[in-house]
């Protein structure tokens, strides 16, 4: 009889039925009791900040140092990308800058979208609430518009070019939200990141995800000691005036389960613990086929969706063995993405015959978006990916990745393309971008 799992799929699940001929195992992160007041919680952190003066002292400063004009304070926040919840964060911001004389008409929360696209009235609300954007100005950064930057020169180790936006630069303070979590690149996620790649210009973000850092060994999730790419954000967060964040982590269901504020580099050292111990599950052995739940609000495009597969390749060790199977449940609405990153990704992985020839490519030339090809392109080399239940399928083709109409059907794909085993191994991750399966690990203390 087959069994049934649950796999997130936009705002909502597919009930799948797998057949009994797959040997099905299930990770997932662990649990920690959510934060059952996320405003008061907040707030808590606020007045028990992590080596760092309370906000309301640097806001205070910032008020000192500006005179006789008015001071100039930047939130970046992350954009809808991310499951920050940045309409629970960004009031104790505001209240802790108003008792440090900073007024509302001081403050810009400044949407950190990278090179995607630019949001909507409706989401800048839905992300915020309508209350902060009544008190403050919201507009979102310009990763494509040179005018819109500053120079903050380059940044080592490998000399990425430094630029920020120009509003970031001239703020008398400058603060950030953000999510810890695993991530590709820089070990964990959070708010140096939501400043240093959020909210600069094309050329940072094309060389500081170049194939320079992409074959670097310690450029890894959950990575921080020796990560390259780690070490360039946090300078560059640095040299762009990042005195302060607010950062959570959160659980499968996108719960709030930490919150930590403070200085920057502290607020990453308590979350990526704490995450660690949420997030990092051992298991015991790579698996034949792997199903990879990412859900909303990374599902909306492949561009954001594929990081399921590349998050489970580019483990400690790989999740799944070489030639085995990943399969991605995503409904895909925005297609591959419409930013200018997304947009190239496509295009790097529709004009190129074979995987290898999208590496060769990013050797030649390389854009901002390239990256997410080339990560692609590697997971492609070690096994096949199946995109399911998409709206899109004409864009899984185009990208070169196999599409199934259902679940079902990526998994009788997948058991032909293994030819037919008696007992493939079947792992389940629910929330893949949530947990980081390690083969051979034991369970974080």
């Amino acid at each position: 009889m087959p069994s049934r799992i649950s796999v997130p799929y936009g705002k909502g699940a597919l009930d799948v039925a797998v057949p009994d001929r797959f040997a099905l195992d299930v990770v997932e992160s662990g649990t920690l009791p959510p934060v059952a007041d996320l405003g008061g919680a907040a707030a808590a952190a606020l007045r028990a900040p992590l080596d760092s003066p309370p906000l309301s002292e640097l806001a205070a400063a910032a008020v000192r140092s500006a005179a006789p004009r008015r001071p100039r304070v930047v939130i970046a926040v992350t954009d809808l990308t991310r499951a920050c919840p940045d309409e629970g964060l960004v009031p104790p911001l505001l209240a802790e800058l108003n008792a440090g004389g900073v007024a509302d008409a001081d403050v810009t929360v400044l949407i950190g979208v990278g090179l995607h696209r630019p949001t909507t009235p409706e989401e800048k609300r839905q992300k915020l609430g309508a209350a902060v954007l009544e008190r403050v100005r919201v507009q979102d950064s310009n990763g494509v518009d040179p005018l819109m930057w500053a120079d903050l020169g380059p940044v080592p180790p490998y000399g990425v070019p430094g630029f920020t936006q120009r509003i970031v630069k001239e703020a008398d303070l400058v603060l950030a939200t953000g999510i810890v979590e695993p991530h590709q690149y820089a070990g964990w996620s959070g708010g140096r990141k939501t400043v240093a790649i959020g909210c600069c210009g094309e050329p940072t973000i094309t060389a500081s995800h170049g194939l320079r850092f992409i074959l670097d060994p310690n450029v890894r999730l959950a990575t921080l000691e020796g990560n390259p790419f780690h070490e360039t954000v946090v300078e560059l967060a640095r040299r762009a005036g990042l005195r302060f964040c607010i950062n959570v982590v959160v659980d499968d269901h996108e719960r709030v389960v930490a919150v930590a504020a403070g200085a920057p580099d502290a607020v990453l050292a308590d979350l990526a613990r704490r995450g660690s111990v949420l997030y990092t599950k051992p298991i015991a052995k790579q698996y034949d086929v792997v199903i990879a739940g990412v859900g909303h609000p990374k599902d909306v495009n492949l561009y954001q969706a594929s990081r399921a597969a590349t998050y489970l390749r580019f483990a400690p060790v790989p999740v799944v063995r070489q030639g085995g199977v990943l399969i991605i449940p995503a409904p895909l609405e925005e297609g591959a993405g419409e930013g200018a990153g997304e947009i190239r990704f496509l295009a790097a992985l529709e004009r190129a015959a074979a995987p290898a020839d999208v590496v060769e490519a990013a050797r030649r030339h390389f854009s901002g978006g390239d990256q997410r090809a080339v990560m692609v392109a590697l997971t492609m080399q070690h096994c096949t990916v199946i995109v399911a239940a998409s709206t899109a399928p004409g864009v899984v083709r185009r990208a070169k990745l196999r599409h199934a109409a259902t679940v079902e059907e990526a998994l009788e794909a997948a058991w032909e393309h293994l030819g037919r085993p008696a007992r493939p191994s079947l792992l389940f991750v629910p929330r893949s971008l949530h947990t980081l399966p390690v083969v051979g690990a034991r369970s974080p203390a």
